[in-house]
């Protein structure tokens, strides 16, 4: 690796590639993606993008990623520029990395180091900072590492762009390991912590309502405007990423609970699909999922697509209780608008709102109190202790309000939707 940016008064001086691979398969446009790159760029304080290219390859170099001919033609780009780090949106090996950064003489980032380090920067609640580290430690394992002098950070980050303190290769994989065992056994603290706390709120009579989407899709925009909150909510990708929860009153009267959850994106990184399923869990707790869309997006489909896959790797059912909420419907033409909202009143599943000016609030909020059904009622059960399996189930749903042992069962009072009580009927 090169060595560690100088502090300088400026910001750091960025450009951004899209390689294009020939025959690769893709959902997007090159320049869509160069777009979003550019995008998780201006996400990252103090950087500056100076230049950005779509990067057309008939085949990756092993060792350099980039043909000779187009690396001095980048190089002649960013030395004029005063580039001082490169991103790249895509995989970028440890060797072509290191090769990478002795050519241009600057620091280089793949797009799994540049999301985790704006994951970095944003994080923090507790379980948020320990399962980016914990991602970090994974993606950094794979390749030549620095000091860990990031872990006891003053700032936000991970000091990939140019972190205090940096030394040489004093991390070695013992070190690393040393530190995923440490900060696993934080982390599982922390998650016991909040089970106790999702099993504490199964047990209140309120349904639960996860936001879900695309990042920059206005989920916490429509998180502030149903619920009355002040979540930061900016025009930029990853403002939220750790997950918030507020009351959320019903037209019939009827209190809910709704979530905000950190946003999708196409390639996500394993490391922080794993990382993140603890908190990304509340999805698979939710009664009703609301999954945003930027409708106003030309890949609003693809990235519609993207939210659908990550969705299916968390273990969403396919027929989970879903509400498609087509936001930003304030950036359509009226024409178009006029048409979506001909195609929303004929779609059950689909509500057409704007989260800025209100337009179709009411309405959502309507369709979301249909949707959630009836409130949770009260029953007594009764057990033979040979029934391990019900019972287990039981405890696992979190719907148990007391047990009673007696001589030969168990006599449950019990809380729980029509939903529950029927999946139940079916064991």
């Amino acid at each position: 690796m090169s060595d560690p940016i100088p502090a300088r008064d400026r910001p750091t001086r960025a450009w951004v590639l899209h390689p294009e691979l020939k025959g690769a398969q893709s959902r997007r446009l090159p320049e869509h993606g160069l777009a979003e790159a550019v995008s998780l760029a201006a996400a990252l304080p103090d950087l500056e993008v100076m230049g950005a290219d779509v990067v057309r390859l008939t085949r990756a170099h092993p060792g350099h990623l980039f043909g000779t001919g187009k690396m001095d033609e980048l190089k002649a780009k960013m030395t004029e520029a005063e580039v001082d780090l490169v991103l790249v949106d895509g995989p970028v090996s440890p060797v072509q990395q290191r090769n990478l950064e002795k050519a241009w003489d600057v620091k280089l980032l793949d797009r799994t180091g540049l999301i985790l380090e704006i994951f970095a920067d944003r994080a923090r609640t507790r379980e948020g900072v320990l399962q980016v580290e914990l991602a970090a430690l994974s993606y950094q394992r794979t390749r030549l590492v620095r000091a860990w002098t990031h872990l006891e950070r003053q700032r936000g980050g991970l000091g990939f762009v140019g972190g205090p303190g940096e030394t040489q290769l004093e991390a070695d994989r013992r070190a690393i390991d040393d530190q995923v065992v440490r900060i696993r056994r934080q982390l599982s603290k922390v998650i016991k912590t909040r089970e106790l706390h999702r099993a504490a709120r199964r047990r209140i009579p309120f349904p639960l309502v996860a936001l879900v989407g695309y990042t920059n899709a206005g989920k916490s925009t429509l998180f502030n405007r149903m619920t009355g909150a002040e979540v930061l909510a900016k025009d930029m990708l990853f403002a939220t990423l750790d997950p918030t929860m507020r009351g959320l009153v019903l037209p019939s009267g009827r209190k809910a609970i709704l979530s905000d959850t950190v946003g999708f994106i196409s390639d996500l990184p394993h490391e922080l699909v794993a990382a993140f399923r603890a908190t990304l869990e509340e999805v698979l707790e939710a009664d009703l999922i609301l999954h945003v869309r930027d409708i106003s997006h030309p890949e609003t489909e693809e990235q519609a697509a993207d939210v659908g896959d990550i969705l299916e790797t968390l273990g969403v059912d396919e027929d989970v209780n879903l509400i498609e909420v087509w936001n930003k419907i304030d950036c359509l033409s009226p024409e178009t608008r006029t048409a979506l909202l001909v195609q929303d009143a004929r779609r059950g599943d689909v509500q057409a709102v704007s989260a800025i000016s209100g337009d179709g609030i009411e309405a959502l909020l309507e369709v979301i109190d249909q949707r959630l059904g009836e409130e949770k009622t009260e029953e007594t059960l009764v057990l033979p202790y040979a029934d391990g399996r019900r019972r287990a189930w039981l405890h696992e749903a979190g719907v148990i309000l007391k047990e009673t042992p007696q001589d030969s069962s168990h006599r449950f009072l019990v809380r729980w939707t029509a939903r529950q009580k029927a999946e139940f009927a079916t064991l």
